[in-house]
């Protein structure tokens, strides 16, 4: 089975290198990646983190919660210019749209055309997370993948090739979980994505698929439907 349309989760570290900061190294080899899944003809979109430039967990400590939200916001949206910079590089139509309206850099957030952008085959990157404080960009790429009414959402993880019982870099004796339900994943404390967030598919529906994003190739074999790393399901 193919994926149509999916959503596609990146962490901010993907275009740092696991460093800080966006570095055109990286984000070049994460956009080649993406570029390939768009080769298939899957209608793409994108939600990107920020932690690569602001987590406010520990840089904001001190701060308003609502504004040390609101700098990781525009951190995300500045990762989402970066890799469309890359993939437009690439030769891949790609559009940013953001929850926060910046219209010098990027169009604000409609869902019609959004939807219409991606049936015209562009690659469509959602900044800015949700909009709103208090919310974390996995909540935004649940929300966004719904109101875009995609198959599944791709949760890419660093040199994590799915869901384990434990932390594979920690403990070799960890279990992968190929298959997990909602209901599991929350009782059992497993970390797909937040619980706001999984609660959220869980009620509608959407499936999740948590996978290495790099191991060359992976993302083009969860598109082609391949058993490839852990499927989180109703």
């Amino acid at each position: 089975m193919r994926y149509k349309r999916v959503l596609l989760k990146l962490s901010g570290e993907f275009l740092s290198g696991n460093g800080f900061g966006i570095q055109p190294d990286a984000t070049k080899t994460l956009a080649q990646e993406v570029a390939k899944a768009h080769a298939l003809g899957t209608q793409l979109a994108i939600v990107v983190g920020g932690g690569n430039l602001w987590r406010g967990a520990r840089q904001g400590v001190g701060m308003d919660r609502a504004t040390a939200d609101y700098i990781g916001m525009l951190g995300t949206i500045m990762n989402a210019l970066a890799l469309q910079d890359a993939l437009e590089f690439l030769g891949v139509p790609t559009r940013v749209q953001t929850a926060l309206t910046i219209q010098q850099v990027a169009e604000p957030y409609i869902r019609r055309r959004a939807l219409r952008h991606l049936e015209k085959g562009r690659v469509v990157i959602f900044g800015g997370g949700t909009g709103n404080p208090f919310v974390t960009t996995d909540t935004a790429a649940a929300l966004r993948g719904l109101e875009m009414n995609v198959e599944a959402v791709l949760m890419a993880k660093n040199k994590v090739d799915g869901v384990y019982d434990d932390d594979p870099r920690k403990n070799p004796q960890a279990r992968k979980y190929d298959t997990l339900t909602f209901h599991d994943a929350l009782v059992r404390g497993l970390q797909v994505m937040d619980g706001t967030a999984m609660t959220l598919c869980q009620e509608q529906g959407l499936s999740i698929i948590v996978f290495d994003m790099f191991k060359e190739g992976s993302l083009e074999g969860v598109i082609r439907g391949e058993p490839i790393g852990t499927l989180v399901h109703r």
